[in-house]
């Protein structure tokens, strides 16, 4: 009996050694055939990449061919895997760490003008005195009419030390010469903090390069040495950036040693987990996150993390909803690529991904099915959902636009007003207090008078279609007369959405004319007392008992 048994074994071993080498000669097929797979169409993309370039009855440029080949391939998978050729290095670098040299200025077109749209504060632009609104006529004696903004932000960006010299024509003022020297520009993951009223600081987070998590926590600590007793953290449009750093922020409000965010890929080495390395500025203040559509990536991680450890309450409307990681390639001849390597998983264990690249329909991305989703639950048992984004707690939203503010700021008549009112003012009062006399606001009347802001209107639309169907039911010729006598008594009525909309716009015009005397700070301060989510952390600040309901989930 005890001899059958051991024969038993044995023979069980060999069994087991047997169907593990299949295993191993199964794995060994998958290699050779993906292998195979990669080898032959690689050798067909050769040939007809030769062929092309032999036979075709135009010339080709092959450099070309190939880079729309490569963008092509890549499209196909995510938004956010791609290819950087060797001039395009020093713009993803910018990307990643959010400095380049240069003289610190983002440039727009404006009809047909290339415009400075925004001088960094405390950079060569803005020290030598250019302003938002200059139209640049040439670089260091190049004419820049007809270049691409990008074109002209090429043409500025250069080694830190070395000089470039602008002509510009500057409304109501005229022609101006600038000697710049450009400098090494880091664009701040913090623009602004400081106090909404004696009790609440404000941080406005708009990136996530390196030092990002730094400049939070001193932010934090200055507000609080000012006297703040409760925070709010503004993540709103804030499309991510570097996951370490998503860390170190979510550090700054949350305890040592905490798990944060967990990756995982198709390769080990992608999977990772990352928990709080330091000590933490305060994890017991009363904190807000606003989040919006535009809050994507890192923004998700850290308001996601804040949410799954009941740390803050979140306020706004749905996150964008992207849990896909990235890293860098470098590839051959000075190239490099970046590529989507696996999802990453927030405290409570969801992935807030909310499109499905694998399975897309007819070319395009689709939201993972409810039936899919799966529910989790933050430290205090809230219920939280995966495959959508991050949801708030407090769903409010900012206030929509006017159909009239929505043309007028899409054809820079604010932009055009504010320059011009810049160009003639020394000085205003601090941004919380400016506003526009209503005198000024009869002179931007005066100003957009006979321009042209075309906008069509959702009653407009209703009497168009209308129209049409008395056209095709053969009623017009009744009803011609009373159509016409509408859309006159209409025209005369939206003539007068300037003073309908005052309010609206004489705000957006307070707002942009601030920015050009106290740049990022006036686009946060001239707009505490009207936003609506900024409004909304005060009262949940104020009630408390609401505040801490909220995070027990009552």
């Amino acid at each position: 009996m005890l001899q059958s048994q051991k024969m038993v074994k044995k023979k069980s071993i060999k069994l087991a050694i047997a169907v593990a080498g299949l295993g191993l000669i199964g794995t060994a097929f998958t290699q050779v055939d993906d292998y195979f797979e990669v080898s032959k169409n690689l050798d067909i993309f050769s040939t007809v990449y030769k062929e092309v370039n032999l036979s075709y009855v135009d010339e080709v440029k092959p450099g070309q061919l190939t880079r729309e080949a490569i963008d092509a391939m890549l499209k196909s998978l995510d938004p956010y895997t791609n290819f950087y050729s060797e001039a395009q290095a020093e713009d993803y670098r910018f990307q990643v760490t959010g400095s380049y040299g240069g003289i610190g200025a983002i440039v727009k077109k404006h009809g047909e003008n290339l415009v400075i749209d925004k001088p960094y504060e405390g950079y060569p632009a803005q020290k030598a005195g250019l302003r938002t609104g200059d139209i640049i006529q040439s670089v260091d004696g190049k004419s820049v009419i007809g270049k691409t903004s990008g074109q002209l932000s090429d043409l500025l960006k250069g080694a830190a030390g070395t000089t470039v010299v602008l002509n510009v024509n500057r409304p109501d003022v005229g022609p101006l010469e600038f000697s710049l020297k450009r400098a090494q520009v880091k664009v701040k993951n913090v623009p602004y903090f400081g106090m909404i009223d004696n009790e609440t600081g404000y941080i406005k987070l708009t990136g996530f390069t390196p030092d990002a998590g730094l400049e939070v926590h001193n932010a934090l600590n200055t507000l609080k040495s000012t006297g703040a007793q409760n925070v709010i953290l503004d993540l709103r449009g804030n499309g991510g950036g570097l996951l370490h750093e998503a860390v170190n922020i979510v550090n700054v409000f949350i305890k040592k040693g905490q798990l944060v965010v967990k990756t995982r890929g198709k390769e080990k080495e992608n999977d990772r987990t990352y928990k709080t390395l330091n000590t933490p500025v305060d994890t017991d203040m009363p904190l807000a996150v606003l989040i919006d559509g535009g809050s994507a990536s890192a923004s998700e991680i850290v308001s996601g993390t804040m949410q799954d450890l009941d740390r803050g309450v979140l306020i706004g409307t749905q996150s964008f909803g992207k849990g896909l990681v990235q890293s860098t390639r470098m590839l051959t001849y000075n190239t490099q690529m970046k590529i989507t390597t696996a999802k990453y998983y927030i405290p409570s264990g969801r992935c807030i991904q909310r499109l499905d690249y694998a399975h897309k329909k007819n070319g395009s991305a689709i939201s993972i099915a409810d039936s899919l989703k799966q529910t989790f639950y933050t430290t205090n048992k809230r219920r939280v959902t995966d495959g959508e984004g991050v949801n708030p707690d407090v769903k409010v939203g900012l206030n929509k636009l006017s159909k009239i503010a929505k043309s007028l700021l899409k054809n820079d008549l604010i932009f055009d007003f504010a320059t011009r009112y810049r160009n003639s003012h020394d000085s205003i009062v601090e941004p919380k207090v400016f506003q526009l006399s209503e005198a000024e606001y009869d002179q931007f009347k005066q100003f957009v008078a006979g321009k042209d802001y075309f906008y069509e209107t959702e009653t407009e639309k209703a009497l168009a279609a209308l129209e049409k169907k008395a056209e095709d039911e053969k009623y017009i010729d009744e009803m011609g007369h009373g159509l016409a006598e509408l859309k006159a008594m209409f025209d005369k009525e939206k003539s007068a959405d300037l003073d309908r909309h005052e309010e609206e716009i004489m705000e957006l015009l307070a707002t942009e004319i601030a920015s050009r005397f106290y740049y990022d700070r006036a686009f946060v301060e001239s707009t505490f007392d009207k936003d609506p989510d900024i409004q909304k952390a005060i009262e949940l600040f104020a009630s408390p008992n609401e505040y801490r309901a909220i995070l027990a989930g009552k």
